[in-house]
């Protein structure tokens, strides 16, 4: 299983927004995401915009692209890209560039 950890940056005018559209995730979305192997998916946001991502997978390369083939994730993707800061034009999930593990406790 690889453990996955990714960064964004979420504007600080839409901070609280960003909270409250992920208090209440699509139900399609939710399932998306547990159908297309992302497990133990946690977005932790620090008041700064700060956003760090965490889940397990099989595959991460294999679990965004099933992700990416799926109608809901296009639409949620759309509707969260104002959300960043620094996309460069790439949707949410495709500037999440995992971080290098360094050390783990098992």
């Amino acid at each position: 299983m690889q453990r996955v950890c990714f960064l964004l940056k979420v504007r600080e005018e839409r901070i609280a927004e960003y909270r409250e559209r992920h208090a209440a995730v699509w139900p399609e979305m939710l399932e998306a995401l547990s159908a297309t192997g992302w497990h133990n998916y946690s977005l932790f946001l620090r008041d700064d915009g700060l956003l760090v991502g965490y889940l397990e997978t099989e595959d991460f390369a294999a679990a965004q692209a099933a992700m990416a083939a799926t109608d809901v994730n296009a639409r949620w993707q759309a509707r969260m890209a104002p959300f960043f800061e620094s996309l460069d034009g790439a949707r949410p999930d495709e500037a999440m560039k995992p971080l290098t593990e360094v050390f783990h406790l098992a």
